[in-house]
Parts: C-alpha cells; structure tokens; sequence
C-alpha cells in the first residue's frame, strides 16, 4: 500500500496475523528511478523559464542594468565574482586581497565570495562581465533549488509528481527566495541542500531495513565530504540553518520510534564522523583563511534582526499578493523579506497541519516550522515595528558561537521546505483520492484551497534601473598615469551605502587597488565584524560634506588628520567623480590638501603621492 492511509506508513500483514509498520519516508516509493522521466524535463524547464521571467528585467540588460532593491549588494556580488577571476586568471589566490581597503585587504572566505560558482564561472566572467555571472548564478540558482527539492520529493515521499512539483515550485520560489533574488546568490543557490538530505534519507533506510543490500560506507562518506564542502564553497550560513533544521526534523520524526531512532543514529555515526574528517581535510586551508587568515574576525553583531510579527502574515512586495495588498513596511530591507508567507497560506497550512497531523513527517515539518518561525522573530517580539517587551528564544540562542553570527530573520528558510512537504503530502493524497473517483469533490476543494494560499505569493518580474556610466579617466587607462604604488582615493571613500566606485575599479581591469569599500571585516581589538573599513576621520568629514552640501570646519586638526589619513591609505591620487554637491567636496578638499584639484576627463583629481 502506498502512502495513502492516515499515518502515512506501510502496513504489511504477516502470516501469524500481526502487522508490521515501517516508516513510508524511509522506503524507497515506486516512483523512484535515477533515471529522468519526462515530467522531470517538463518541471526543470518550467522551473528556469519562471526564473528567467523573474529576472528578465536584468537579462535584458546586462550592461546598464541593476535590481533597484539590491541597494549596493550587487556591486559587491559583482566585484567578488569580478575579483575571483581576476585572481584565477593571473594564478593568484582567490581567498584574499588587497584591491579593496587597502592596504589592509579583504579576507574573501570571511565574506560570502561563492568560490564555488565564481572559479568555475571564471570564463563567463572575463567573457561576458561579473553582471551576467550575477545574475546566471541568480537563475540557475531559483531553478535548480526547486528542481532539486522537487526531485527529492518524487523520489522520497509522494508518488504523485504534480504534488512533488508543487513542493519544487514552493521551495525555489517562496516569498524569501524571491527577496534574495535581488542581492543574495548565496541564499538563492541551495541545490546541495536537498541532494544531502536526499543522501542522508538513504542511509538511513539502509541501517533500518536489515533485508536491503549493505551500502559501502566508504563512498558514502565520501559522496557527503564532497557534497558538503561544496555547499559551504557555496555558502556557509544556509549550510548551518539546514543542518539545525534537519536535524530537528530527525529528531522528532523518530520520537515515534526512539528505539529505531537511536538505532539509526549509532549505525550512521561513523559514517557521518568519516565525512566530517573528510570535509574538514578538503576545506582545511580556505577555512583556516576564513577564521584565522589576515583581516579575519571573531563574530559579527547585527544588532535586531528578527522579523516583525506583522512580516508572518503580509505579501512580499516582488508579487501579486503585494502589488494588490503591500500592507506596512516592515522588513529589515528589500532583500531580507524572508517570510511574508501571507494570511492564507498560514491559514491553509494550520488546517493542513491539522488534518494531517496523524502523519510523522507533517508532524517533524510542522516541528520546524514552529521552532525556526519563533526563533527568526529575534529576541525580542515586535509588532509594526514595536517592542512588545516580550523576551524570545533567541535571547539565548545567539549566544551560541557562529550561531550568533546568523541574522535570525533567515531563520524563516528552514521553515520553507518543511511547509512545501506539508503541501506536497496533501496534495499527493488528493491526487490519489481523484484517481479513485473522479467525482469525490475533496481533491477539488484541496486544489482550490492550495491556489488561494499560493497565488498572492505569485512572484513578478524584479524591478531593474539604469545605472550611471563609469567615470572615462577609469574605463580609458588615464587612472593608470597617477598610480605608482598606493591606491586611488574615491571622494568620499566607498563604503556600504555607496559601493560603485567597485564597479569603475573591475572595468578598469583592476589596475589600481582602493581606499574603503564594501565588505566585512574585523574592528578594534577584539576583532569584531564590521560592514565597511574602520571608520577614518577624513572619510567622515567627506560624508559629512557630500550629505550636508556644505563645507565643514577645517582647521589645522583637520588637515593633520588628512594628512595621517592618506598615509594610511598609502594614496596615489584623489578622485571626485560627477556627485551631489561637488562643490562642497572639491572645496572640503582643496582646504585638507591647501591645493586645488586638475580636471582630468570627467573627474577632479589630487595627486597626492608626494604628500605620503
């Protein structure tokens, strides 16, 4: 009997009259197969044409455009892809640099580099461009996570392939996968994470079914070292969210059976031990980098991340449901819109849930929907943006090392396949009740009740600007005349709010490094993280200028401290591109400097190097 009964377990009658009960997630369903059936191709190619329509606004222009709500997230993605290249093209190391915040550099495993899209896609990059490398990696990363997850669920837990299509479809494209579409690669690209379960599941059932043919440990420690190390080359923190939720779901899922439970647990375990060894020895020197390497920090302080009660029930801005119904601002930002599951969705998945509730892996999916959704509100609740004073779970828990570092309101991610497993069972059984009888009007009202859930979080097109030009003194190698063996101060010095002199550096084919920049890196003595270069006296002032349209106080402090400034920087040149209120920063600095500038093409100029 398939999974169509109320707990969702195979029951078997013996030939003494007793009955044997096995868990249906771990047997292998008929539906499994390695090799690719036709609605596998059909749901893959669904699955990319959606997240080419999701991103078209970008593939139409790869040369001008920019995703708008990615603040400065896509300058810096490009550069890293950019910087990654460039390194591998000239046999360098990728793991760090000195080209941005110099002369101290960039520790590029402490920041989410994705080496392992940005080697490989090395010739796309110096081919077409770091934009078109961003936003491959973009598509291909929505599609492949919900084919993945799809494939998982065909061969795993329903027989039906439209109700494992359906769980696809949620996982690739729910509301937070949406909202790192515009920024985030790392969060987008999370195909291992299912084929790890995927393989995870197997092994399991291979230590609970003494019938079934023993498995050769050795390659599958292997097979998991491998596909580990990838994910964490791919990126670290959704690496730990899944393996906190899974392992979550594990646990409660055997509580039915703890004996099995244990037992499965002892029978994997050195498995399991062999490949963490085994990971551990393949990303050895990258992590060592990361944690220990030059620029490398101890942990970073978000300060409250944690959604917004109101962020549970809302529509996310990219889709139907928000065009028609937005509701107040309350996410973090544009990118960080990571649950906005909407009103009826919850209200179908707590029915669902309810109905359901008979059945292990709902209950183990409803688990980590509840603990991971009230871990990402933060320590503390808020409502509309208001404190309600009442304490979290996570008041404790990011006390936890590298737990700490997670910003909680992606907690909400784990949840996400968790709700699409709970969908895909229901729907598996309506779609097995209407085989049966074409006139039973349940499968009917699932369906109907499944589309008002799902269609306000039907995602639209990411909105795409132009943006301005590069500077020629970069793109034309006239930087290059003014440049010995310093850096090239931008005014202001680029920074997280405003990271596009990164743009003009990678179209200027890294020829000069930069003072500043966009990225994370250590602070004080304590080396805590921090987005952007310790803060500098100078810079300040120049920010403060470029805000305020007005030249502020310089006396001789001032101008000691520019002094003391360009030295660390090591500066060549100052460069003042075409900005808001040029003339308060051309005068800012022709009083630091006591010189005025030279117009070089497009841009003012302070040639410096005799002053360091």
């Amino acid at each position: 009997m398939r999974l169509d009964s109320a707990d969702r377990e195979t029951t078997q009658r013996s030939a003494g009259g007793t009955t044997a009960v096995r868990p249906a997630l771990l047997e292998r369903p008929a539906i499994a197969r390695l090799r690719v059936h036709r609605a596998d191709l059909f749901a893959g190619c669904a699955y990319l044409a959606l997240a080419v329509a999701v991103l078209s606004g970008q593939w139409r222009d790869t040369d001008g455009g920019y995703l708008i709500k990615s603040g400065q997230d896509q300058t810096m993605w490009e550069w890293f892809f950019a910087v990654t290249a460039h390194s591998v093209a000239h046999l360098e190391s990728p793991l760090g640099t000195n080209l941005q915040n110099f002369p101290a550099g960039v520790n590029m495993m402490a920041n989410t580099a994705m080496f392992g899209v940005g080697v490989p896609l090395t010739p796309v990059t110096l081919l077409f461009g770091p934009t078109v490398t961003f936003v491959l990696v973009l598509t291909l990363g929505l599609a492949a996570t919900a084919y993945a997850w799809y494939r998982l669920f065909a061969r795993e837990l329903v027989s039906s392939r439209t109700a494992a299509a359906l769980g696809g479809l949620f996982c690739g494209f729910a509301p937070a996968m949406i909202s790192h579409a515009n920024a985030h690669p790392n969060f987008v690209a999370l195909a291992l994470l299912p084929v790890i379960a995927g393989l995870l599941i197997r092994m399991t059932r291979a230590a609970l079914d003494a019938q079934a043919a023993p498995r050769n440990r050795v390659r599958d420690a292997i097979v998991l070292a491998l596909l580990v190390a990838s994910q964490i080359a791919l990126g670290e923190e959704p690496l730990l969210i899944f393996a906190l939720a899974f392992g979550l779901f594990a646990v409660v899922y055997h509580l039915h059976e703890p004996r099995q439970g244990a037992h499965a647990l002892r029978a994997l375990a050195p498995t399991i031990a062999a490949a963490a060894g085994l990971t551990l020895l393949l990303t050895a020197i990258p992590l060592w980098w990361q944690f220990f390497g030059p620029q490398s920090y101890h942990s970073i302080d978000h300060g409250q991340m944690g959604n917004d009660l109101k962020t549970l029930v809302q529509f996310p801005s990219e889709s139907l449901g928000g065009a028609w119904a937005p509701g107040q601002y309350v996410a973090i930002n544009e990118t960080e819109q990571n649950a906005y599951f909407g009103w009826p969705l919850l209200l179908v998945l707590g029915a669902t849930v309810a109905l359901v509730w008979r059945d292990r892996v709902v209950r183990a999916a409803a688990a980590v929907i509840a603990v991971f959704g009230v871990l990402s509100l933060g320590a503390v609740a808020t409502i509309g943006k208001q404190p309600t004073g009442v304490a979290l779970p996570w008041a404790l828990a990011e006390k936890i090392p590298l737990l700490g570092s997670v910003l909680e309101t992606r907690l909400t991610m784990a949840a996400v396949p968790a709700i699409a497993a709970v969908f895909a069972i229901a729907s598996d059984r309506a779609a097995a009740s209407w085989k049966q009888s074409a006139t039973d009007w349940k499968p009917l009202a699932w369906f109907a009740a499944l589309a008002f859930a799902l269609l306000p979080l039907t995602p639209t097109v990411l909105p795409v600007t132009e943006r301005a030009a590069t500077p020629r003194f970069f793109t034309d190698g006239a930087v290059q005349r003014y440049v010995r063996d310093g850096s090239v101060v931008v005014i202001p010095p680029p920074r997280p709010p405003d990271a596009r002199a990164l743009r003009w550096q990678a179209e200027a084919n890294f020829g000069f490094p930069l003072a500043g920049g966009y990225f994370v890196g250590p602070t004080g003595v304590d080396k805590k993280g921090s987005y952007g270069p310790e803060a500098r006296q100078t810079a300040a002032l120049l920010v403060k200028a470029l805000d305020t349209g007005a030249v502020p106080p310089i006396g001789a402090e001032e101008r000691a401290a520019a002094l003391a400034d360009l030295r660390f920087w090591q500066a060549d040149v100052l460069v003042l591109p075409a900005t808001t209120n040029a003339e308060a920063l051309t005068s800012t600095v022709t009083r630091l400097l006591g010189f005025a500038p030279t117009r070089v093409d497009d841009v003012w100029i302070w040639d410096v190097h005799d002053l360091r």
